[in-house]
């Protein structure tokens, strides 16, 4: 399936969002927001999916990620993405609070966000979240501490780098159109500085900040986790969803850390049920805690 046209722009501190919209203009919004490092490509199959069950989606990609503003000395931090966000569904103006739906650093994202920057919503899906310590392999804190380093690689050995490290956050592994898709943005001159500029720039002092502070969300909130996860183990996404008072907990069998891409059908389903309010719901919510 083709990738979702970002027909809209946004300025921000941290440069040029690209974003879109689908569905229906008087449906409730949905916002869906990607994880590190990919970008709205991820939601492709749900953003339609969600549009053709009357709701309005908006997708986007964060500063420094995909169709969005690449550039030297771009703060793409979590702590600048979650001002971005909370700009962003300003300029919106969206009639009621949005459901968000949120995955990886995304889930980061959109709890600092609603938990420092006065974002509401009406509910939060958090899809294997950047949100409890510690986090971060370490391959992920080598390339950090060393990222202009990595930076210098030959375009050859980075692309090869960047496929590897994309593939593994898959279980069955990605499809090779799938994989090239996710690799394509950080494949250009300006891509390979902005691959290592937003690994060097994660920080896990942006959820130290919030971590205390999950216990003050109200919102119904769900947690989806890949079983089969290398990146982030499912024991965290069970603790996490004990931390959010009320928060559902749901494991998805067979899948990585992109779960959208492992087992789309099982988390559109998922988060389907979880959106829908229970009048228009046609059957009983499968969720587990």
């Amino acid at each position: 399936m083709s990738t979702v046209r970002l027909d809209h722009t946004f300025p921000t501190a941290s440069g040029e969002v690209r974003w879109a919209r689908l569905g229906d203009p008087a449906g409730p919004p949905v916002v869906l927001l990607h994880g590190t490092p990919f970008s709205s490509y991820v939601w492709r199959a749900l953003a339609r999916t969600l549009a053709a069950r009357g709701h309005q989606v908006y997708v986007w990609d964060m500063p420094g990620y995909g169709q969005s503003a690449m550039y030297e000395g771009q703060d793409v931090s979590l702590g600048a993405q979650g001002r971005v966000f909370a700009d962003l569904l300003r300029h919106w103006q969206l009639p009621a609070p949005p459901d968000v739906v949120a995955h990886d650093f995304g889930g980061a994202t959109a709890l600092r966000a609603h938990l420092l920057h006065g974002a509401r919503y009406r509910r939060l899906a958090l899809v294997d979240p950047v949100a409890l310590a510690p986090w971060g392999s370490p391959f992920f804190r080598l390339v950090g501490q060393h990222a202009d380093v990595f930076d210098r690689l030959p375009p050859h050995l980075h692309a090869a780098l960047v496929r590897e490290y994309l593939g593994t956050a898959s279980s069955p592994g990605l499809h090779p159109a799938v994989a090239e898709q996710l690799a394509a943005p950080w494949l250009t001159e300006a891509g390979q500085s902005a691959f290592y500029r937003q690994i060097a720039q994660s920080d896990q002092r942006w959820t130290d900040e919030i971590e205390g502070r999950y216990g003050e969300i109200t919102v119904p909130a769900l947690v989806c986790w890949g079983e089969d996860d290398s990146w982030i183990p499912a024991e965290r996404g069970r603790a996490l969803a004990a931390r959010i008072p009320g928060a559902a907990f749901v494991p998805v069998a067979g899948a990585g850390h992109l779960v959208q891409e492992d087992a789309p059908a099982e988390l559109a389903g998922a988060l389907l049920d979880f959106l829908t309010p229970p009048q228009r719901a046609g059957r009983g919510h499968p969720l587990t805690t």
